[in-house]
């Protein structure tokens, strides 16, 4: 057993808490806030190997495995190492150690056991520094309003038969994309600052957050699609059912992430932590599933080409919008108001807040700070924008649960003494017309006044 000088170690001085956020590049989630501080560290330790090279002796040479430089050591010997003071925000024992064998033959083991390095109580962890911590909160707290208001909207559509549509239905297929993203990527944040998550649950976890977020992406391409079809193609919107369209949301990145999860495991680095059964997994870097990988561009490029589609898709449709408000006989300033009014609408739907924030500052300044809390501010509500815009502001959704309402009301008067006469005289209510049916086709690409044009 070999007891090396504490070398360089990469969770000397983190960075911050992990960050779920880089929507539409799921990849890059709990990595982001370690990646500048394992890069020098990892520079050095590629130094020390290069002066190395000239020694004839038989050893295991200097090796980074993505949290500790481990040190040239003589075979068959055990390497140890204090524990990383503190890695991705989180602050451990370094008084424990941290171990890596030296094979015989002068090669290193493939995993390095941390499992001697436990958490620091959280009342022993400095404040994380405002670019990091402050967007998680951002994000935690946006996705948790999201998640209600989504599951609501979808509570609502699912209920009402007078909601019940082609379009509706579209809806909430992407609504319910909303609601696993939001849902798997709190249980990570969560699972990862509090449990001792394991290899294969972290797998599987990190798997079914790649599907959901790909499904997100090509449920807003459905919405892009549908809304092409119906107001471009007016005479073919109708070739293209439901069926078809859940193969494309639900199906599309079946294709993808499966291709991603079958070629993920030929990639990854010598860094793999593998568990034990004395020393379990105690680190989020043990999933190495997490770590950023060329191989990501499997799920990234079909998810970049997604979002190009649909701004081709809201630049077609705002054109037909604008030219069909020019030939009716409206005032200049209203048609510009209801031309921007849908292009807003449009936005949040077809995911192209997405290409706003996808690139930003470099780290370190002042902007790269309130780019951090602006593109969670915009990412993390966006499941609530859409449920607001679609769901809770739609006039057709208002008339519904007011119709409703007021038979509701009708009905428990009526069984009240007196009450039938009560309900009789009561004032006219507005009801649902039959040419506002949800089914309608021209009442879908119908621009009007109310607060949801195209839905």
């Amino acid at each position: 057993m070999l007891e090396s000088t504490p070398f360089w170690n990469a969770g000397g001085s983190g960075s911050g808490a992990g960050d779920l956020s880089q929507l539409p590049f799921a990849d890059s989630m709990l990595l982001a806030a370690a990646a500048e501080v394992n890069a020098s560290v990892e520079e050095l330790c590629l130094l020390q190997r290069t002066a190395e090279e000239l020694l004839t002796d038989l050893a295991c040479p200097t090796f980074f495995d993505s949290v500790s430089c481990w040190p040239r050591t003589p075979p068959a010997t055990l390497a140890i190492l204090p524990c990383m003071t503190e890695f991705k925000g989180v602050q451990y024992d370094s008084t424990q150690n941290a171990s890596r064998y030296c094979n015989i033959n002068g090669t290193w083991d493939n995993y390095t056991n941390y499992g001697e390095c436990q958490h620091v109580g959280t009342s022993a962890l400095p404040e994380f520094e405002l670019h990091i911590e402050l967007p998680t909160i951002v994000y935690f707290v946006g996705y948790s309003i999201s998640l209600a208001a989504l599951v609501l909207a979808v509570t609502v559509l699912v209920n009402f038969k007078d909601l019940r549509c082609l379009r509706n239905t579209i809806h909430i297929n992407l609504f319910l994309t909303y609601i696993m993203s939001s849902s798997l990527w709190m249980l990570i944040l969560s699972l990862q600052m509090t449990t001792k998550t394991e290899i294969v649950d972290c797998i599987f976890l990190v798997t079914l957050f790649h599907y959901f977020s790909t499904t997100n992406f090509f449920w807003m391409l459905v919405e892009g699609l549908y809304l092409y079809m119906l107001v471009v193609q007016t005479f073919s919107g109708d070739n293209l059912r439901f069926r078809k369209y859940a193969i494309i949301g639900w199906g599309g990145p079946v294709i993808f992430v499966g291709a991603w999860a079958l070629t993920r495991p030929f990639y990854l680095t010598e860094a793999t932590i593998a568990p034990t059964a004395e020393h379990p997994n105690k680190l989020e870097i043990e999933c190495s599933w997490m770590r950023e990988s060329h191989i990501d561009w499997i799920i990234q490029g079909p998810t970049c080409t997604v979002l190009v589609i649909n701004l081709i898709f809201l630049l077609r449709i705002m054109w037909v919008l604008i030219t069909k408000l020019r030939s009716a006989n409206t005032l200049e300033t209203r048609q510009y108001r209801k031309a921007s009014k849908a292009l807003l609408v449009l936005i949040p739907l077809l995911g192209i807040t997405y290409l706003i924030v996808i690139y930003g500052p470099e780290e370190g300044g002042v902007g790269s700070h309130i780019f951090a809390v602006t593109r969670a501010i915009l990412l993390s509500t966006q499941g609530f924008v859409v449920s607001l815009l679609y769901c809770f502001l739609n006039s057709e959704v208002r008339q519904t649960l007011r119709h409703h309402f007021y038979r509701w009301r009708d009905e428990r008067n009526i069984l009240r003494p007196g009450g039938a006469n009560k309900a009789a005289n009561n004032h006219r209510r507005p009801t649902i017309s039959k040419d506002y049916s949800p089914r309608s086709r021209t009442e879908s690409i119908r621009v009007t006044t109310t607060s949801a044009p195209l839905i």
